[in-house]
């Protein structure tokens, strides 16, 4: 190990830059420490091309075990590192995909026409394609904005699909507003279009944007959140772009018209104080599917992810293999 000699004695050369990258640098800090928490996981990340458009994902596994692949889609100003919680408590075995939604991270960056959710839809199409995820149905798993991607895509493209599980899916008319819509409707009001909840620009506007996604409180240190804002901020005209595609009319009740065209079994998990999206809209996707399961997770907000990993991970499975059970079944009774 290298060593540094300072008046006050000997430090390591690592200590220091662990040091200083804490104090000038924590957003790099937070990538190392995804990075160092994937390769704990067994993920690789891979890039795969359609012409010239770009897909940065993670994987671990391969096609064609007993159960389905899994294709992970994270909601809206994430990343496919937004899931690395719940992998934590998937089967070791079971192939797991997880993507940069499109502009995301290592995702190429286009323009507006495919960030709405059905350019969404098609560029996750693309895809698979890409990967040859299609060459079996697969499971598909979306949250938020990837809820509405993913229902979507469930409508579009069935024969792909050999099930589907929506968490706090957006994209449905809500009987009832969220804390969130009811904020977008009083800036409306006041003409203050440029303050978006979920787009901070400052560390308070960070921590209330945390407050209104989890319910339990994070806690999380001054240098954590410095470097989680310190990620986000060069996004943010981006990210106001994908919002005002994702709200506008063309996409804000994508996943509400498509519901009739859903034929894969879908499974709903919905955190009960969602401020983001109400968890009543668990109740208009059972009205419209009556097979679907659904589970609301008591003390638990919009980020399911964060908030209950393991729970999430074991309903998902938990549904893969009653899926499993009813496909075999199906094939005696033929």
């Amino acid at each position: 190990m290298e060593l540094i000699v300072l008046s006050g004695g000997i430090l390591a050369l690592p200590l220091i830059a662990f040091i200083t990258s804490v104090l000038f640098w924590p957003g790099a800090l937070l990538k190392a420490y995804n990075w160092y928490w994937r390769r704990r996981l067994g993920l690789v990340v891979r890039y795969s091309h359609s012409g010239s458009y770009r897909f940065c994902y993670c994987s671990r596994g391969t096609p064609g075990g007993a159960t389905p692949s899994l294709l992970l889609l994270h909601g809206f100003s994430a990343t496919k590192d937004m899931w690395l919680p719940v992998i934590n408590y998937l089967p070791r075995n079971m192939h797991v995909v997880c993507v940069d939604m499109p502009g995301h991270e290592g995702t190429s960056r286009t323009c507006a026409e495919d960030y709405s959710i059905q350019g969404q839809v098609a560029r996750i199409h693309q895809f698979v394609q890409s990967i040859g995820l299609d060459k079996r149905p697969f499971h598909l798993v979306g949250t938020s904005m990837g809820g509405n991607v993913a229902g979507v895509y469930a409508a579009q493209y069935p024969a792909h699909l050999s099930s589907v599980t929506l968490v706090c899916p957006a994209g449905l008319v809500y009987p009832t507003d969220s804390e969130f819509i009811s904020r977008l409707r009083e800036m409306e009001k006041t003409q203050q279009e440029d303050s978006i909840p979920l787009i901070p620009s400052t560390p308070q506007e960070l921590e209330d944007m945390l407050k209104l996604c989890c319910f339990t409180p994070l806690n999380l240190p001054k240098q954590v959140l410095r470097g989680l804002l310190a990620n986000r901020l060069p996004n943010n005209g981006f990210y106001k772009e994908v919002f005002m595609e994702i709200v506008g009319e063309k996409s804000r009740h994508s996943l509400q018209e498509n519901l009739h065209l859903i034929k894969s079994p879908v499974q709903v998990i919905w955190g009960k104080e969602d401020q983001v999206v109400d968890v009543s809209g668990s109740a208009v996707l059972q009205a419209a599917l009556p097979s679907c399961q659904v589970t609301v997770l008591e003390n638990c907000g919009h980020s399911v992810a964060l908030e209950r990993p393991r729970k999430a991970a074991t309903l998902i499975v938990d549904f893969l293999r009653k899926q499993e059970v009813n496909g075999e079944n199906t094939k005696k009774l033929s």
